[in-house]
């Protein structure tokens, strides 16, 4: 198999081009699942439909007798039975849709990653190391469609909306299925000039951030479980005062429940860890600056405070105003910027330089040469 030469006029080579369009189109597509998915939990939608049909469930009703039986068998729920039950055929309709709408960007965003997976991996354009961590991705992506129904089955008996638990199994599942596919973008691509080491102090900062980050999105999601957003609503203030008091935090026994099942207290943990993410990402700002770090670096830094800051005043605004569906989504989006502007950052000074040489790159170059 004939080995294609870098040209080191190209920073990203033409053949890696469609991996990486590919990839880009995949992880905008769960970022819109993302926000569908908060929109059916917004709208209590989600146990709309109490099936699971993976094939034959993406064809919706087509005829009066088929909306009658799919309404039907939502009437036999605790929801439809306790909250809904004047609900017309109309408005059972809506929250169909949404929930429909959800599973079914569920299954494109499976095709849209197998085919061309397949298409990629018959050319030959897949290194070892890369097909392995795009295999993991589509074996979660179809984790996810388990997990996604497993959280939907634990409300259709004994209780009227989803186990908090798994909601945010569910919701954390698809933070990281996007954030693979974000590190994996950022990974392929090359460039041949190999980046000083970052000062250590950055890189555990960013680290610890990263961190910090992913169990602000944990409680996030048990918030909106929860729907913890609709109760405390004002700010600074929660239970009327800054920091409540220890009896009303931890009045569960054990202890550690009241930070899954306490209103209380996961809507005070996730504004502090809100408060924490705030100060670390305005004193990474700073630090950069201080140790003249690479201009990349404090624009990223620059970056994540911007959008920290407005994050803030966006879930701020969401409590204030008990949880508008557009607000609610936009702090959602802002999650996913954070969340993305982090990964972007961590990876920028995790120390490996993103050359033509190192393990993902080089077996690029080497298979251009593949099918054609």
């Amino acid at each position: 198999m004939p080995q294609a030469v870098a040209d080191p006029s190209q920073s990203v080579p033409a053949n890696w081009r469609g991996v990486r369009v590919w990839l880009v189109i995949v992880a905008a597509m769960i970022v819109a699942m993302v926000l569908v998915g908060g929109a059916t939990r917004l709208t209590e939608s989600g146990l709309s439909i109490v099936e699971w049909k993976p094939v034959t469930g993406a064809l919706p009703p087509r005829t009066e007798k088929a909306w009658n039986d799919a309404f039907e068998a939502y009437k036999t729920i605790p929801q439809y039975q306790q909250v809904n039950p004047r609900m017309s055929l109309d408005e059972f309709k809506t929250i169909f849709w949404w929930e429909w709408s959800h599973r079914l960007l569920g299954r494109t965003i499976g095709v849209v990653f197998l085919l061309p997976f397949l298409y990629f991996l018959w050319r030959g354009q897949l290194p070892s190391k890369l097909k392995t961590r795009l295999w993991l991705i589509f074996a979660l992506g179809g984790a996810q469609g388990a997990v996604g129904w497993w959280m939907v089955a634990s409300g259709l008996t004994g209780r009227t909306e989803v186990s908090q638990y798994r909601l945010a199994v569910h919701l954390m599942l698809a933070f990281a299925i996007y954030a693979l596919i974000v590190w994996t973008l950022v990974r392929l691509t090359a460039n041949s000039k190999p980046r000083p080491a970052a000062p250590a102090p950055l890189q555990w900062l960013i680290n610890a951030t990263a961190a910090v980050v992913a169990l602000q999105l944990y409680f996030g999601a048990l918030v909106a479980g929860l729907r913890a957003g609709r109760a405390y609503n004002t700010w600074p203030a929660i239970d009327g005062a800054f920091i409540p008091s220890t009896a009303r935090l931890f009045f569960e026994e054990p202890w550690w429940r009241n930070f899954f099942d306490n209103v209380l207290t996961v809507q005070f943990t996730h504004r502090s860890l809100a408060y924490l993410l705030l100060a670390m990402t305005l004193a990474h700002l700073v630090q950069a600056i201080r140790m003249r770090a690479d201009g990349a670096v404090i624009r990223g830094a620059l970056l994540i405070a911007l959008a920290m800051i407005v994050q803030a005043a966006l879930g701020i605004l969401t409590l204030l105003y008990l949880v508008p569906i557009d607000l609610a989504l936009t702090h959602q989006a802002g999650a996913i910027v954070v969340l993305t502007l982090v990964l972007l950052q961590t990876e920028r000074l995790s120390g490996k330089a993103r050359t033509s040489g190192t393990p993902e790159a080089a077996p690029m170059m080497a298979v251009s040469g593949g099918r054609r």
